[in-house]
């Protein structure tokens, strides 16, 4: 039948090339990776993305949800949203078992996936909690927005929080790619990647946020606010750093409770940030500040006379 249909096609020629030509790379690639020969299952982005959005309709039936039933029909609704959520939640973390399974010599539970579910379901209103926590302090933190119901539905650091609060809950019970997809899932959304892994505290407020990373191992305490291209990174590359427990499990930085990062700081390694301090734009840091600390880059430097006049010609020049 695909013959048929490629015959009439204006590229027949071409497509079949290319598919040849893929099969033989696709070929090459198992015959060097034995463990994905035969592989039949992966997550797939799209349904977790559906996934998503059930479980934000569950925890927010009016504002995410489009709920319009009144109070006494509101349970239904969540009931409905998670019913579903769950459903895809299961196919997806047994697609993550399958692809896991090809890596160990010890059959999983064939319950392991609902196990997954069920302890998930159980910490659904902790994340309820931690989100409002983070809202009202975009609220507190953020004197342009006129309500909470603002920064819930269209914030994107409010986007990229719950998130990563339910990503970080399904990689602590073991599905990390599964936490990783919906992660990149917000990164394609926000502009914002948080890594389910690390570890955020309550009332956690990223302004602006396009451009800000936060690594696997950060730590970051309460009250914590980020602006617009903060990097809480490693130093360097997992392969590339001296073996050992640190460099695997604490290369990124931890910040104390209340700490404010303003917009472009860089911060790359095993530093403490003490509580209370402010970072300003731009910096670079790979050294512990103390508690209530304040840095800054140097000001800026105003211009006079023929150094002005020198570099208003140098900016204004046109070059061939």
């Amino acid at each position: 039948m695909a013959t048929a249909i490629l015959s009439e096609h204006a590229f027949a020629g071409e497509i079949a090339n290319a598919v040849s030509a893929l099969n033989t790379v696709r070929s090459a690639w198992r015959e060097r990776r034995a463990e994905h020969r035969g592989l039949s299952r992966f997550p797939v982005p799209a349904e977790l993305a559906r996934f998503v959005e059930h479980v934000a309709a569950a925890l927010f039936p009016t504002r995410l949800g489009g709920f319009r039933g009144g109070i006494a029909r509101e349970d239904d609704f969540v009931a409905e949203q998670l019913g579903r959520a769950f459903a895809i939640l299961r196919e997806q973390l047994a697609a993550e078992f399958d692809y896991w399974q090809r890596h160990s010599a010890t059959p999983f539970d064939s319950d392991q996936p609902d196990l997954l579910v069920r302890l998930f379901a159980a910490a659904l209103p902790e994340i309820r909690t931690l989100l409002d926590a983070d809202v009202d302090a975009a609220f507190v933190g953020d004197p342009a927005a006129r309500s909470v119901d603002e920064i819930l539905i269209s914030y994107p650091g409010a986007q990229a929080i719950l998130h990563y609060r339910i990503a970080h809950q399904l990689h602590g019970l073991g599905a990390v790619i599964v936490a990783r997809i919906l992660s990149e899932l917000a990164n394609a959304r926000t502009g914002i990647d948080i890594h389910p892994a690390a570890t955020i505290g309550p009332s956690f407020f990223i302004d602006h946020g396009t451009g800000v990373v936060i690594g696997e191992t950060t730590i970051i305490g309460r009250n914590v606010r980020l602006y617009q291209h903060v990097t809480l990174g490693a130093r360097s590359p997992l392969g590339l750093a001296p073996a050992g427990p640190r460099s695997r499990y604490a290369r990124h930085p931890i910040l104390e409770d209340d700490v404010i990062v303003y917009a472009g700081a860089t911060i790359l390694g095993r530093v403490t940030i003490g509580r209370g301090s402010t970072i300003g734009g731009n910096v670079w840091l790979l050294d512990d500040v103390p508690p209530h600390s304040v840095l800054v880059q140097p000001a800026a430097v105003p211009l006079h006379g023929d150094a002005q006049s020198n570099l208003t010609a140098r900016l204004t020049e046109h070059r061939d």
